[in-house]
């Protein structure tokens, strides 16, 4: 999975719209897959630290917890409904917020596009 994230980082430095989005956001967020933490350091919108858990001693803002099957189907190209968002995963029992709900929501579109990163483009679904 940290693969995946890595990724993330370097597909988010190439997006000026969603760096635009994120300029006020420099925080860690944990999120956990299937008991397997991965630590998101963001500073003014940039993912500059994808750092392997478990750590107690590394503060985080906010957690978004999962499973690696339903974080999954939530990067195909086109998910299946409550798969196609956080919260839905939220709503259907499959992922779970922790932490400063407020920053979250203060920053709900940038996260949930980065978040969304992951995803292969529609044109290759096609």
């Amino acid at each position: 999975m940290i693969e995946i994230f890595q990724n993330i980082q370097s597909q988010l430095n190439g997006t000026p719209h969603l760096l635009r989005l994120g300029r006020l956001f420099s925080e860690t967020v944990l999120i956990e897959i299937g008991g397997e933490e991965i630590y998101l350091g963001f500073d003014r919108g940039r993912l500059i630290e994808v750092t392997p858990g478990p750590s107690r001693k590394t503060p985080w803002r906010f957690a978004f917890r999962t499973d690696a099957e339903a974080l999954q189907k939530f990067w195909q190209p086109i998910p299946e409904a409550g798969f196609h968002d956080i919260f839905g995963l939220v709503k259907i029992g499959r992922g779970r917020i922790d932490g400063d709900i407020l920053c979250l929501v203060k920053n709900l579109r940038f996260f949930k596009d980065v978040m969304a990163l992951a995803r292969p483009s529609k044109e290759l679904a096609a």
